[in-house]
């Protein structure tokens, strides 16, 4: 549990956002097994938003990220592209997206994915599970060292 004075509020995070380097302990579970663990994150902090942690692909397990249909665009990072995570037990389907070509000032997140916590068994930081952000379509992870009200609960479509 985060001290109140290592809590950070949503919206002191900037807007464009930012890009920060994390030795964070993240993990992603998905069909009960650890598929991805590392201290080698990013962490993109928007105003508004819980972070969006992006994990390096190679600290996927092998064969765990395949390539799903669609695309999305962000104003900041570019095309996304979306991946199914897979394990012998469970499809997590569009749980993960990548930027293959991002924007110069998110450059660093070539070859990194992201979840969506909601999407997987779990994702966890310095082992807190993190709660998804609401809505469904933002990817934000919510752990006791941030604070919101955050984009996407009820009554936050107008923000």
């Amino acid at each position: 549990m985060a001290t109140p004075a290592a809590v950070e509020s949503v919206w002191d995070y900037p807007r464009p956002p930012r890009l920060e380097s994390t030795e964070e302990l993240v993990e992603i579970v998905l069909g009960g097994v650890v598929v991805a663990t590392t201290k080698a994150a990013y962490r993109v902090l928007e105003t508004s938003h819980p972070p969006t942690y992006y994990v390096p692909a190679d600290a996927f397990a092998e064969g765990v990220l395949r390539p799903a249909e669609g695309s999305s665009f962000c104003e900041w990072k570019g095309r996304a592209a979306y991946l199914d995570l897979v394990t012998p037990d469970r499809t997590a389907a569009r749980a993960g997206w990548t930027y293959p070509s991002p924007s110069s000032a998110f450059a660093a997140l070539i070859d990194h994915v992201a979840v969506y916590p909601g999407r997987v068994d779990e994702c966890r930081v310095d082992g807190e599970v993190v709660r998804p952000q609401a809505g469904g379509f933002y990817g934000g992870w919510i752990t006791s060292g941030v604070t919101g009200p955050f984009k996407g609960e009820p009554g936050t479509s107008g923000w």
